[in-house]
């Protein structure tokens, strides 16, 4: 299983291609966040700031970066070109985004990998993540990541299972990917390429490419959607 098999890095984070290989295993690219981030430059910025936004540590800002009249971004983190802010999120270390991305109101994001254009835009609980180019939150999904007895994460998919050997890992959501409103996605959880998951349901394990994940059943999706 390679990351290759969900999502291509974009150009926007090629920056950050020598840490996150396609080769590797999806979850082998949340290990690398740290170091790719320690690799960048003191951070720079002409974006303004405005007086209700606290920044932390080490933040850097991409051109056309939107913030909200209040926000909290704890260091390090990495915000691409044109993403928008919105009021009350808290990022709150280790978090790297790509261009046009949302990130919105009374989200939290930690540990996590977001590449281009993707959608948490309410309520949103993204930690220990990677969501694929154009991936899309529903408002109020949770992307679980401690298991309840505190083990680590065992990744189970149809090749096998995987030691991980992380006692947090949330979702890993292939490009396009979309998950319904006050959905629930435990910990270990692998979405495929253009994957759906229902509103209001409790997700494990790994649903395949271009398949739509209902209360009781997956139905493979017929029409391609754009």
């Amino acid at each position: 299983m390679q990351a290759s098999d969900f999502f291509t890095l974009p150009a926007s984070l090629a920056p950050f291609a020598a840490y996150f290989p396609p080769d590797a295993p999806p979850w082998e690219w949340l290990k690398k966040i740290g170091d790719a981030l320690a690799s960048l430059p003191l951070p720079k910025s002409g974006v303004k700031i405005p007086t209700g936004v606290h920044l932390e540590g080490g933040v850097w800002l991409g051109a056309g970066v939107k913030l909200p009249a209040c926000a909290t971004i704890i260091g390090p983190a990495w915000i691409g070109a044109g993403t928008e802010i919105r009021p009350g999120a808290f990022i709150r270390g280790n978090v790297i985004t790509g261009e046009g991305c949302v990130l919105g109101n009374a989200c939290e994001f930690k540990q996590c990998l977001l590449l281009d254009r993707v959608q948490a835009p309410h309520f949103n609980y993204v930690g220990d993540s990677i969501l694929g180019n154009g991936a899309h939150l529903g408002a109020g999904v949770i992307c679980s990541n401690l298991r309840l007895d505190q083990q680590p994460v065992i990744v189970r998919a149809p090749t096998g299972s995987f030691e991980t050997g992380l006692k947090k890992l949330g979702a890993i959501l292939g490009d396009q990917a979309e998950v319904g409103c006050n959905a629930v996605l435990n910990p270990g959880t692998l979405l495929g390429k253009r994957a759906l998951v229902s509103p209001s349901i409790s997700f494990s394990g790994f649903l395949p490419a271009a398949t739509i994940a209902h209360a009781r059943t997956q139905v493979k999706l017929i029409a391609r959607r754009d």
